[in-house]
C-alpha cells in the first residue's frame, strides 16, 4: 500500500525504515522521502512507528530484525 503519495513509497519501504531504527517522521522522510513533500502522510508514519513500538513489526511484514534467520 502507498503510505506517500508525492513521493511513491510503500507502506514496505516505511516498515524497513523503522525496522532499522527510524523512530520519527523526519528521520523517515531523511531515508526514503516519505512526509517530506506535502506532509499528509505524517499521522500514517507515527502511526507505524507506534506500532512498531508497541507491538515489535507488523504481523505481515518480515523485514523485521527479530524475524530474520539468524546466522
Amino acid at each position: 500500500m502507498f503510505v506517500c503519495l508525492c513521493m511513491g513509497v510503500t507502506s514496505h519501504v516505511v516498515n524497513d525504515v523503522v525496522a532499522a531504527g527510524a523512530s520519527t517522521s523526519k528521520e523517515i522522510a531523511e531515508a526514503c522521502g516519505a512526509g517530506s513533500e506535502c506532509g499528509r502522510c505524517r499521522r500514517t508514519l507515527r502511526a507505524i512507528i507506534e506500532a512498531h513500538n508497541v507491538n515489535g513489526c507488523p504481523a505481515n511484514y518480515n523485514g523485521c530484525p527479530s524475524r530474520l534467520p539468524a546466522n
